[in-house]
């Protein structure tokens, strides 16, 4: 019986196991097309790479980093985008880029939260 058991639930584990990695849990009022980029950004890296999506402020404005976990790729590095999905930057990566628009973004940025991460 202890078999059959086993046999049962080893796909009910499988299920609850993938439905974990493919949750996204994104908050209603991030703009839409974050959302949507941010579905394309997941679907790029096998689960639990590190990758992450994350809301700052920045010279007045929401803006979104798109970062790729140093697990998966060595020289990691961020997109930024404004809530329009319009890219304003990229930081870090290989030669570790910290100025956007002239101006250091560690310095500047105020961190608000993380929209999604795996």
């Amino acid at each position: 019986m202890d078999v059959m058991k086993r046999l049962l639930l080893m796909p009910l584990f499988a299920f609850i196991a993938l439905t974990v990695c493919d949750n996204l849990n994104i908050s209603p009022d991030v703009p839409e097309c974050i959302v949507s980029e941010t579905k394309k950004f997941k679907r790029q890296a096998p689960c639990n790479s590190g990758n992450s999506v994350a809301e700052y402020t920045f010279q007045g404005k929401k803006v979104y980093t798109f970062s790729q976990g140093g697990d998966y790729i060595s020289d990691a590095g961020s997109e930024l985008v404004d809530s329009d999905c319009n890219n304003i930057g990229y930081l870090g990566g290989l030669i570790g880029i910290q100025e956007v628009n002239g101006v250091n973004f560690s310095a500047n940025a105020v961190f608000t939260r993380t929209i999604w991460e795996n």
